[in-house]
Order: structure tokens, then sequence, then C-alpha cells
């Protein structure tokens, strides 16, 4: 692996989603087994259509834009621009934007090759 890695979340890293939300997970794209990063995009007042959780990967959203709100199994905090939340591998967590819409940088830790995430269908309900 090389010492190094450059990528743009924008140019170098597809979109994935639907709708009012988009990603772009650049993990694979930096080669790295030990840190991922991710750029979510919601338009106003999208929420994301499930929630997820994982076995291991300890995760750090930074809102960069936007505000909205976060649940956090069953609690909600609101978010606004330059909250960064951590968030435990084991709670189960989604995103709803404001009404600006709200974009936010994910950090993530070590997990295992094969991923560890597991989704939660209906988590807003």
């Amino acid at each position: 692996m090389p010492s190094f890695s450059k990528v743009n979340l924008i140019d170098d890293v597809e979109a994935v989603g639907r709708g009012d939300v988009e990603g772009r997970m650049a993990r694979k794209h930096l080669d790295s087994d030990q840190l991922g990063v991710s750029l979510f995009r919601y338009g106003a007042n999208a929420k994301g259509p499930y929630g997820h959780r994982h076995k291991e990967q300890e995760e750090a959203y930074l809102v960069i834009s936007g505000s909205g709100q976060m649940k956090l199994d069953d609690e909600i905090v609101e978010l606004r621009q330059w909250d960064v939340v951590r968030v435990a591998p084991e709670v189960t967590r989604a995103i709803a934007a404001g009404p600006d819409g709200i974009e936010l940088v994910c950090v993530g830790g070590t997990r295992p090759p094969e991923g560890d995430g597991e989704f939660v269908q209906d988590f807003w309900v």
C-alpha cells in the first residue's frame, strides 16, 4: 500500500442513493484498511430510508452544511453546521435533513474486510 492516498469526494467517488439522499463512500478509493471517509447529502426534509448499526466500526459524523436530526437508538439529537457526533458501533443511527437539507462527512474506523453494517428497516417509524 502506498504511504498516502488522495481522492476528491465529488470527482473521484461514485454517488449512490436514491431520491434526495446521496452517499459517496471513499474507503476503497483511499486503499485503506483502517479508515473510511464518506460524504452524505440529503435534500430538504429528506430522511434516510433505513437506519444502520455496526458490530465493530465506530463512526463520527461532521455536519458541513445545513441542519437536521440524527436518531440514535431511541434518542433524537438536533444537528447544525460544524456539529460532530461520535457513534458507538452498536447504536442504530439515521439522519433526517432540515428545511435546507444537510451535508455530512462520516469518518469510520477499522472494520472487517467484508463489512459489518446491519440495516434496520423502518427505523424512523
